[in-house]
């Protein structure tokens, strides 16, 4: 067997598991250099093969300063490593970089870390350790400076990672209390009625397109003539669009009021809702 005292080493300095430092060790007759560089191209190697694997667990990250506030989605295979240390500690660390250069992936990939080494060679050194699928998945960055940004963690793991987070933005002429639980209410809003877009206008054409395939298939052997099958599809299409868009939709806090409603009952000077964005994780 390998030198255990090297192994030992070997281990601190790349987070590999005995077997594999000691085989590196081996191959290299004792050159811990040259060790770290085997583990590397095997532990690259090794990832390769771990990422045709799904991964719907992970975490949501959000950082802010004051330029910008970001959110960041890191996504494993399981809920028990999307509580491990290294990869909760991995997961802020590439966040406060994202939120710097403002969820730029090419950017964020090669962007180095406190190690020393780039995102990307993290990655791949955490997927090698931890023996899982990882994935950098879902990024938004959004203006602190010109609008009032308000987030919202839900399922909270630690700190600022969660399985469901929500940032949005606001444009008022005050920045007062009022505003302030406004921005939270409606952060939680959507979270818990995931909206598609702010107003109807702005929902995607193909999901749209996508949605009237499939009322119109349900309806295709109802029975009912062409004329009213038409008017039925129509109206469920209009009731889809009311219910995913932010406007439209019924307020969370007060069903009985749609959104819009209540951003004219708040009486707060000139206040817009510019944009939104939200990730939960495995959706």
């Amino acid at each position: 067997m390998a030198d255990i005292k090297k192994i030992k080493k070997l281990r601190s300095l790349s987070g590999a598991g005995f077997k594999d430092c000691s085989s590196a060790i081996e191959e290299s007759r004792g050159d811990i250099d040259k060790a770290i560089e085997i583990l590397r191209v095997k532990g690259i190697s090794k990832a390769s093969k771990k990422m045709s694997r799904s991964a719907n667990e992970g975490v949501v990250v959000i950082s802010e300063s004051d330029q910008t506030t970001s959110i960041l989605e890191i996504n494993c295979e399981t809920d028990f490593v999307a509580k491990n240390e290294d990869f909760m500690l991995f997961a802020k660390e590439i966040s406060e970089i994202n939120n710097k250069i403002e969820s730029d992936r090419v950017k964020l990939l090669s962007s180095k870390m406190k190690s020393g080494k780039s995102v990307e060679e993290s990655l791949l050194a955490l997927i090698s350790k931890i023996g899982e699928k990882i994935t950098i998945g879902r990024s938004k960055s959004i203006d602190s400076r010109n609008f009032k940004v308000f987030k919202y963690h839900h399922t909270l793991i630690k700190d600022n990672l969660s399985k469901l987070g929500v940032l949005v933005s606001l444009k008022a002429s005050e920045d007062s209390e009022k505003l302030k639980t406004f921005g939270k209410q409606l952060s939680m809003h959507i979270a818990a009625l995931n909206p598609l877009a702010i107003d109807v206008d702005a929902i995607d054409p193909e999901i749209l397109k996508k949605e009237e395939e499939l009322i119109n298939e349900e309806l295709k052997n109802s029975g009912k003539p062409e004329n009213i099958v038409k008017k039925i599809s129509i109206g469920k299409l209009n009731k889809f669009k009311e219910d995913n868009s932010l406007l439209n939709q019924q307020w969370v806090m007060e069903p009985k009021k749609k959104v819009k409603e209540i951003l004219k009952e708040i009486n707060i000077n000139n206040i817009e809702i510019i944009e939104f964005f939200r990730i939960k994780i495995g959706e």
